[in-house]
């Protein structure tokens, strides 16, 4: 099971821990986001950082219909206590957590600040 809280801001965020190839270690708060049916996002400054290996490239329609490219690589994620290897985009400031992360596992979240979010494997 995965523990999260409801920020001021009503986002839905949990702790994930991220390693890179070398070994390389960063805890980073992300924010749910079930309009976005990919894996995962991360900054492209922690990206470099962690010298996450770079897969391909790519791009997406934002909801106000701007388009944006961004690259894709290869980050290992501890996911509900065991590493699991996903694909990151490398777009925006703010890590987010998308659906196909989720997939296979049931979602609760108390929306109020201070509310309590929970992840875990469906059944």
């Amino acid at each position: 099971m995965i523990e999260g809280f409801v920020n001021a801001n009503h986002e839905a965020v949990v702790s994930l821990v991220l390693r890179g190839p070398e070994g390389q270690t960063r805890e980073v708060n992300a924010v749910i986001d079930t309009g976005y049916s990919g894996f995962l996002t991360l900054p492209a400054a922690l990206v470099a950082d962690l010298g996450l290996p770079y897969v391909f490239s790519s791009s997406a329609t934002l909801a106000d219909d701007t388009e944006v490219g961004f690259s894709v690589h290869r980050a290992m994620v501890l996911w509900d206590g065991s590493p699991r290897n996903v694909e990151a985009d490398a777009v925006g400031s703010t890590p987010l957590v998308g659906m196909l992360l989720l997939d296979g596992h049931d979602l609760s979240v108390q929306v109020r600040d201070g509310g309590r979010v929970i992840i875990q494997a469906g059944e």
